[in-house]
């Protein structure tokens, strides 16, 4: 999966640090990243991409280059994580309203076009490329960083008292000095849920999103609930049916929808007549291990599930 990155490590624990020449800077606009391909943009396969985030330097220098010396004063950067020793930036334009529209992986690949970006070689690239793109590190570093900049941009003032808040000097908190209220970053607990039958797994594919391949149910966690509870309503409401024998299997964080999925195997239970939810999804179908066309993307929980059912399931006639 996307966080699979050994032996290199990912370290998500804020510090007060300012970024040097080397280090590299995600700038967002909405559900776009401003980077640049290695060569010839494959937006077919963007697996095969190879994609290249600014460094501080260069990025200093398309503002200075665009709005003059004094607009670097309009920035602030702020440490989001570190690879090994490499660090992370996260480059936002201070006293604006941030362009550009936040729809996570339900954007569209082309809602970059229209964006103008200051820094020389380098170009908006939707959300559903970079999350493909390699080195596999930076496609990871990338997907968090779109988790921690949803959260500052959506985190300006006291939601208890309204007043600004201000970042902690020690902690990824944001503080209201004038209530006290302590903000952290949000992450919502979400299933995704493979519904099993002998030798046949229930897929699903979403309505109204860009994504057409063939998926898994899921769906956030409500309060009160515990994420087996949660894994039998979603089921029973976007297929109809109900599941037993609710086993964990593997977790995973993905900031594209500021979640930490669960992922979990069930079989049916009764009958198998699928009643779609229609608003969620538009197809729901069963399908034996041996006529599952779905490959391990090696990037989603979804996809390594899926092959698991298919080759602990597929007939070796």
């Amino acid at each position: 999966m996307i966080q699979d990155i050994w032996p290199k490590h990912l370290d998500n624990q804020y510090k007060n640090l300012k970024p040097g020449n080397g280090d590299t800077v995600f700038y967002f606009q909405g559900s776009s990243l401003l980077a640049r391909p290695s060569g010839h943009f494959n937006s077919q396969n963007p697996e095969e991409n190879v994609l290249i985030y600014p460094q501080y330097s260069e990025f200093v220098q398309g503002i200075k280059s665009s709005y003059g010396d004094k607009a670097v004063d309009n920035f602030e950067f702020i440490y989001l994580l570190s690879i090994d020793e490499e660090h992370f930036f996260l480059a936002r334009k201070t006293g604006s309203l941030e362009r550009g529209t936040f729809l996570g992986e339900m954007a569209d690949s082309a809602v970059h076009k229209d964006m103008y970006s200051f820094v020389r070689g380098y170009e908006f690239i939707g959300v559903d490329s970079f999350r493909k793109a390699q080195p596999r590190e930076h496609a990871y570093a990338a997907i968090t960083a779109f988790h921690l900049y949803g959260w500052y941009r959506d985190n300006h003032f006291c939601g208890r008292c309204g007043k600004p808040l201000r970042h902690d000097d020690k902690q990824r908190m944001l503080r209201c000095d004038c209530c006290k209220n302590m903000v952290f970053p949000k992450i919502c607990p979400a299933v995704i849920v493979a519904v099993t039958d002998k030798d046949r797994i229930l897929l699903t594919k979403y309505a109204g999103r860009t994504y057409r391949n063939y998926a898994l149910i899921a769906g956030f966690t409500e309060i009160g609930e515990t994420t087996e509870e949660t894994v039998s309503r979603e089921v029973m409401e976007e297929v109809g049916v109900k599941v037993k024998n609710i086993t964990y299997y593997k977790s995973q964080p993905w900031g594209l929808s500021g979640s930490q999925l669960l992922g979990y195997f069930c079989e049916l239970d009764g009958d198998d007549t699928i009643t779609l939810e229609e608003d969620e999804l538009s197809v729901g179908t069963w399908v034996k291990a041996d006529d599952i066309d779905v490959i391990d993307d090696h990037i989603s929980l979804t996809r390594e599930m899926i092959e698991k059912f298919r080759s602990e399931h597929v007939s070796h006639n």
